[in-house]
């Protein structure tokens, strides 16, 4: 079940503030109901601190929070219709798993035949059937996680908050609760909002996501959306590997913009990912899985973007090879090539052209150096 176009949750100019500390600053967002929203950024970006506040865990220092329309600002917890999954996953050890999924219902002083059905019913839905009896010590760190998704949502909330809930699991596992938590989300058609700092995570679960920095968010859109078309340099730096080569616009006409980078050749990107405009000096990125490597020899395609530059390492990955390469204005250009067998890979220290489509191509406003976000991790 996907979104339904009525707004579930509306933040409207939310601030937080600790002592001489923003966490969140000015923040305006709208969920929809029945979506998977993530929010996703580094450490500090204030992620945590905007779900704790539609929690009712934290005051907002200034603004709104509307759930389902209803202005709960100053509510508290338990008067917001919203369950909340943790990381530590806040299980009673000395309880059973039943007892576990039915603590919210008995305080609710809902009846034993009701309590038996739904606590049935939560634990088919997460996979744990048969598991009633278990105490929390004799479960796996994905079933505990499970049991505490089934807890969550035994009480039938309209919204469910999970902050980094997966963040102590191995990979593998973590992987496999991604399209368990998707599944799950379909399954019972409430508006999920989740925090994570796992770029992967955000993107395989989510309808749409917001990318946060500095209490701020600097782009919103479905995962495709704010991969293929980063709006910020940073956005294209954290979401997934990016190659971004200075460059000069020259021209905009015919909804292409003609960008002279650095090194001399001039790379078409569509107007609408032209997300640098109003400037002269932007800096063009492509996503290293959408260039094709070859060697530097004869004409290039006209109807490509491409450049020139020096292979430095071509590494082996199984389903594809990873190429650094040297490229214009002193730039470390990275490849994907899948290895399809047939290609000839050409040696380190010769001469390559990198070749993609023009579609492929945006442009950022230039910031701060990279470098910075990656500090923020």
């Amino acid at each position: 079940m996907g979104a339904s176009g009525e707004i579930d949750v509306r933040l409207d100019r939310v601030s937080k503030r600790f002592a001489d500390t923003t966490a969140v600053d000015d923040l305006t967002l709208e969920v929809e109901r029945g979506e998977f929203f993530s929010l996703l950024g580094p450490s500090g970006c204030g992620k945590t601190t905007t779900l704790r506040m539609i929690g009712g865990f934290e005051e907002p220092t200034e603004g709104t929070i509307e759930l389902g329309g209803r202005d709960v600002t100053d509510l508290p917890p338990y008067r917001r219709d919203v369950n909340t999954v943790f990381q530590s996953y806040a299980l009673f050890p000395h309880l059973t798993v039943f007892e576990n999924v039915a603590f919210g219902l008995r305080r609710k002083k809902v009846s034993k035949a009701e309590v038996d059905r739904r606590v049935k019913e939560s634990l088919v839905l997460v996979d744990l059937p048969g598991y009633e009896r278990r105490k929390p010590s004799q479960l796996s760190g994905g079933q505990q996680q499970r049991v505490a998704v089934a807890r969550a949502l035994v009480n039938q909330p309209k919204l469910l908050l999970l902050d980094e809930p997966l963040g102590a699991l191995d990979l593998k596992l973590r992987k496999q609760m991604q399209l368990e938590l998707k599944r799950i989300q379909q399954e019972v058609g409430i508006t999920f909002l989740y925090v994570t700092h796992d770029q992967e995570e955000a993107m395989t679960m989510s309808n749409r996501l917001a990318v946060m920095r500095h209490g701020k968010i600097e782009q919103i859109g479905a995962p495709e959306e704010v991969y293929d078309s980063p709006a910020t340099e940073f956005v294209a730096g954290f979401l997934g590997a990016s190659n971004l080569l200075e460059g000069e616009v020259k021209e905009v006409a015919g909804g292409i913009a003609r960008v002279l980078v650095d090194g001399g050749a001039v790379l078409r990107v569509p107007e609408a990912r032209m997300h640098g405009r109003g400037v002269s000096r932007v800096r063009v990125g492509v996503r290293p899985e959408k260039i094709r490597l070859v060697a530097d020899e004869g004409e290039a395609s006209s109807a490509r973007n491409s450049v020139t530059g020096t292979l430095r390492v071509a590494t082996y990955i199984g389903v594809s090879h990873q190429f650094t390469v040297d490229g214009p204005g002193g730039r470390t250009l990275t490849v994907y090539q899948q290895n399809m067998g047939t290609d000839p890979i050409p040696a380190p220290g010769s001469g390559v052209r990198l070749e993609w489509e023009p579609e492929h191509t945006f442009a950022v406003r230039p910031s701060e150096p990279l470098a910075e976000w990656e500090e923020e991790q």
